[in-house]
């Protein structure tokens, strides 16, 4: 495999990602699903097979 093919498998892969966990949150949000400010969240990555385990935590401020 390429190094442009690759590049082009992740950035598939994140841009799916970023789209459907962003909708997701608008869901949440959007039914009233949560109080106050600001939404905390969390993201973790694994990949099957791998010990890749990463964890990103944040908070979005709401409407």
């Amino acid at each position: 495999m390429s190094e442009d093919t690759f590049n082009m498998s992740i950035r598939k892969f994140l841009k799916e990602v970023g789209i459907t966990s962003q909708r997701k949150i608008e869901e949440t949000v959007r039914e009233g699903q949560i109080g106050g400010k600001k939404l905390k969240v969390h993201m973790t990555l694994t990949a099957e097979g791998t010990g890749l385990n990463h964890v990103i935590d944040g908070e979005i401020e709401l409407p």
